[in-house]
């Protein structure tokens, strides 16, 4: 291997740096595409269950619809499993309401994909179903979970997005969002982030909506030390970070 000389180097790194840099789609539409300026987006962002969202990307998606354009939120369940001693049909009920507290507050709009937390499927069925609901979106851009995750949940959600594009045709931009980074989101390298700083206090509100969660002590400080973190990688107080499948029609066309 032949010696890599300080020019070569520091113009490798000057790249990696304008990559990393490189804001997600509307966030930086109009410098990079004059003919999509002022296009109003459809944005669906997918996650397993209610709070993935709010706590991985949703200082973006306060930052989109603070820019007029059009947010889905998509939850694959609604947290069934996720408060001790109710059943199913109890708990789905209230994380279903703090869902939808969550995303007014995100101006947001929710809807969802009807499997069970702790027991969602990836099959033949359940593609064919989950695709039909995202294009019924007709979506320019889908944020969804990293699909190297610890939570079975997660990965399932990630995998029919994948599947849905794939077969779609790629059609929508696609990002991956982090959570809980280290304990499920694992080997996490961005190569794009947005800058939350003007919107990290709607996404501690939304996600402090889901209440039963009690994410004051659970979840929300490792996503605020996240956001720090990532701020720090582009010198802002808070970011978010994403990994983009950049095999997309989109991405092609200079939709980045």
């Amino acid at each position: 291997m032949g010696k890599i000389t300080r020019r070569e180097l520091l113009g490798q790194s000057a790249m990696l740096l304008a990559t990393a840099g490189t804001p997600l789609p509307a966030l930086g539409l109009e410098r990079d595409n004059e003919a999509a300026a002022g296009k109003k987006l459809r944005i669906v962002v997918v996650g397993a269950h209610p709070d993935d969202p709010e706590s991985g990307c949703g200082g973006t998606i306060a930052s989109y619809s603070s820019l007029g354009h059009e947010v889905i939120i998509l939850y694959l369940t609604r947290g069934e499993a996720g408060i001790e001693g109710k059943t199913l049909q109890e708990a789905a009920a209230i994380r279903t309401a703090e869902s939808n507290k969550a995303c007014a507050i995100l101006e947001a709009r929710p809807s969802f994909a009807g499997q069970i937390d702790g027991d969602t499927e990836v099959n033949q069925t359940r593609y064919a179903d989950f695709r039909k609901i995202l294009e019924s979106e007709h979506p320019d851009l889908v944020l969804t979970h990293w699909p190297i995750d610890s939570h079975r949940d997660h990965r399932a959600a990630s995998l029919l997005v994948y599947d849905a594009w794939l077969g779609g045709g790629r059609k929508f931009s696609l990002y991956y969002y982090e959570v809980d980074q280290g304990s499920q989101t694992q080997v996490f390298h961005p190569t794009n982030y947005v800058d939350i700083t003007q919107t990290e206090n709607r996404k501690r509100a939304a996600c402090f909506a889901h209440a039963s969660q009690q994410p004051e002590t659970t979840f929300y400080p490792l996503h605020e030390t996240m956001s720090r973190f990532r701020g720090m990688e582009i010198g802002t107080k808070y970011a978010e970070g994403f990994v983009q499948h950049n095999q997309g029609v989109a991405a092609i066309r200079g939709l980045r």
